[in-house]
């Protein structure tokens, strides 16, 4: 039997609420895998918390329970009605916190004054009938209003124009274009809690023949309340989140695409297709399982020949050429795993091309030598077990790739970077000797036919190749893991100051920024600055106590004192004895005096230290923070010396 209009518009709205669950649900648990801690995240989970639990209500009663539990289930109902004002009120605040207006104490009082009254209502409505009573099914059903009742709307109404008015004072305390256009979103959405949570069926207790516009009017605002969601989820998603926005909207787009929208297909299909199946005289409850697994499939497909479109279109709008290039490396890179089965595979291709079972590639590492492939029944480390025998069969040769010696039964041939290195010994420049090659030797001297030699030469560039190319990747992912603490820093200091100004940069630094977080940071940028700049005139470490000792040696001049107390830290790094460029125990004060005090560049650097820059970044990270620790017991020594 087909549905008329009016069962139509019921079904619908049946559908529209599973959607407001589960579009809400997704929020609130997208909100929970994220930073918790985060004021803003906080108050907008409970308020989807609310919605979720009011709109989950909203569908079991349509699922036409006994009258008991619908009695039950709708005063469940009021603990997301009942606590909605407060958590209205409670992420207004957070929103003007995250602005820089932090409560002094009258907002934090109103807050929990709020959710006194929130906890009293819903006690009012779970166990009395002072503020709901009775039932009442038609058009849909709903608890009356009891004597109560116009407190808590009055209560409702004025949390929520206190709260639109609060984050309207947190828009105009934007001080960017984006974070002012993202709390114009969350400003024009502000709305939908009062729009979706308040119970305006209390309001009416007979609709009479008006059934069929109640119908109407209640999808219509179920539609615009599943549209606020979508709307003031991307807002959101911002807060809480010390990532780049880029990252941001990548990462939302995806949960949506594969999560709730996948849902909401689903649902669809369950409610739909039965009564499509009755129209069109088939079996559709029959075939909704197949069509609700096919649903789901064709969506994720379709999801993932879009999302490269759809990142490009909505994501990635000025920086398509740099995230191309980011994910293609990304997808190219060689990891260990990789590079040792290309390694087998050439390996594989050499003992075949030469008709020899044993073979191996071997990297050089200082004086000491690793085995990185080997194939067939032969043990390495019987054989190989001095590096600097083998390095020193090659020294004489000036990088001639071609070169083939005869080495305990093996055939050897280095593998050279293509990429010019100056020796520290001598200051030539050379290609650098990166391992070897060895296969089995099938005679006493070198003997290949001119098609032998053609391809064991290609086969040698690729083993070589692909050992330049590892060895470039991990000075550039060391140079990246030396980069990191500046990009974090950077990273925290751009998501400080969207909304909100210069006292958003500076808050929550201690005046003698000991107990900082970025204490570390601050010494780095004041060495970068050493003979002078805004980051040694204008850093934090200026209210040291030791900095402060040491004005009446400096003329009084804060920079020259801070610039004494780094020198003294640095000369406490300074091993005894001789300087060397060769110890390891001068390695980190040589790094800093060379870097910031001398002000050598890092190549220069790298080369009277005979380490690659890669190394350098990454010593150079472990030199500040010796540096920092120095400082710190600088700064506590005076003290204990004060106690005693």
């Amino acid at each position: 039997m087909a549905l008329g209009f009016e069962g139509f518009l019921q079904l619908t709205n049946e559908a529209l609420t599973a959607i407001i669950v589960i579009v809400a649900a997704s929020m609130l648990l997208y909100n929970l895998s994220r930073n918790l801690h985060a004021p803003v995240v906080q108050a907008s989970s409970v308020l989807l918390a609310c919605v979720t639990v009011v709109s989950t209500v909203d569908v079991f009663t349509s699922l036409n329970p006994t009258t008991l539990s619908l009695r039950a289930w709708l005063r469940v109902q009021w603990i997301g009605i009942a606590f909605a004002p407060a958590a209205m009120f409670h992420l207004s605040d957070a929103l003007l916190a995250t602005t820089g207006l932090v409560s002094r104490g009258r907002r934090r009082r109103v807050m929990r004054i709020l959710y006194v009254f929130s906890i009293l209502f819903l006690i009012m409505a779970a166990f009395s009938d002072a503020l709901v009573y009775g039932l009442v099914r038609d058009p849909a059903p709903h608890l009356r209003a009891g004597p109560v009742f116009p407190l808590f709307s009055t209560f409702f109404l004025l949390a929520t124009i206190v709260s639109i008015y609060n984050v309207l004072r947190a828009r105009q305390r934007c001080l960017t274009t984006y974070t002012r256009r993202r709390m114009s979103y969350l400003l024009y959405s502000f709305t939908m809690p009062a729009l979706g949570i308040f119970p305006y069926s209390l309001l009416f207790t007979q609709t009479g023949d008006s059934s069929l516009l109640f119908w109407l009017l209640v999808n219509v605002g179920n539609l615009g309340i599943i549209l606020m969601l979508l709307f003031i989820a991307y807002p959101l998603a911002f807060f809480g989140s010390s990532i780049p926005d880029r990252v941001v909207k990548a990462e939302l787009l995806r949960f949506f695409l594969r999560g709730p929208f996948a849902g909401i297909l689903v649902l669809l299909v369950i409610l739909y297709l039965p009564q499509a199946g009755r129209i069109l005289g088939l079996p559709g409850e029959e075939f909704m399982p197949f069509a609700a697994v096919a649903v789901v499939m064709f969506w994720q497909w379709m999801v993932s020949l879009a999302m490269p479109r759809l990142e490009q279109y909505l994501v990635y709008l000025d920086d398509q050429s740099q995230i191309r290039m980011i994910q293609s490396v990304s997808q190219r890179l060689l990891t260990r795993s990789d590079l040792l089965q290309l390694f087998e595979s050439i390996l594989a291709a050499t003992c075949d091309l030469l008709r020899v079972p044993i073979g191996f590639i071997a990297v050089f590492q200082g004086e000491e030598v690793r085995i990185e492939q080997s194939i067939g029944e032969w043990s390495p480390q019987e054989t190989i077990s001095n590096g600097a025998e083998l390095q020193q069969m090659f020294a004489a040769e000036s990088d001639d790739a071609s070169t083939i010696k005869v080495w305990n039964g093996f055939w050897l041939v280095p593998l050279y970077s293509e990429r010019m290195w100056e020796d520290p010994d001598n200051g030539v420049e050379m290609h650098r000797l990166l391992g070897v090659l060895g296969v089995g030797a099938r005679s006493d001297s070198p003997a290949l036919s001119e098609e032998e030699q053609r391809v064991f030469d290609t086969l040698v560039s690729q083993a070589a190749q692909a050992l330049d190319d590892r060895l470039l990747q991990r000075e550039v992912f060391a140079a990246l893991e030396g980069l990191l603490p500046e990009i974090d820093a950077l990273q925290r200091l751009r998501d400080m100051s969207r909304y909100g100004g210069f006292p958003v940069f500076t808050q929550g630094l201690p005046s003698n920024g000991v107990q900082s977080p970025d204490f570390v940071n601050a010494v780095r940028d004041a060495l970068r600055d050493y003979w002078g700049g805004p980051r040694l005139t204008q850093s934090p470490l200026l209210g040291l106590n030791i900095v402060q000792e040491a004005l009446p040696d400096n003329e009084e001049n804060p920079t020259r004192a801070l610039r004494a107390v780094l020198q003294e830290a640095i000369n406490r790094l300074r091993p005894a004895g001789e300087r060397s460029t060769t110890r390891a125990e001068w390695t980190l004060y040589n790094i800093v005096d060379l870097r910031f005090v001398q002000g050598y560049k890092v190549r220069d650097v790298a080369r009277r230290l005979a380490m690659s820059e890669a190394d350098l970044y990454r010593k150079q990270r472990l030199a500040i923070e010796e540096v920092a620790r120095v400082l710190l017991e600088m700064e506590h020594a005076p003290r204990i010396h004060e106690k005693k």
